[in-house]
């Protein structure tokens, strides 16, 4: 795997996370399009804060081959960016609509 596969998979993480967390709240959902439009940012956003902690893509593939516990959890990073994503952006939408 190259660091640009595993940046791509935590974005789809995020994406994944968004969208699963307004299919199962509906209070929470900006339609599929909103989703992922969140996702991707939460994701991006919690990786590019939290990764300097290690588990970014070029820390994952530092030794040549794939260290799989940073790469799962890049991966639950992502999913967890996505979901906090989403909920801030409803937090953001229900505070300007006041």
């Amino acid at each position: 795997m190259t660091e640009t596969l595993i940046s791509l998979l935590s974005i789809l993480a995020g994406i994944i996370g968004a969208n699963l967390l307004g299919f199962v709240y509906k209070k929470y959902t900006f339609g599929i399009i909103g989703n992922t439009i969140s996702g991707v940012f939460g994701s991006i956003f919690f990786i590019k804060s939290l990764g300097r902690l290690g588990f970014d893509p070029l820390s994952i593939m530092q030794s040549g081959t794939v260290n799989w516990t940073l790469f799962t959890v890049n991966i639950l990073v992502s999913l967890l960016g996505g979901i906090i994503g989403i909920i801030a952006f409803k937090t953001i939408k229900t505070k300007m609509n006041k």
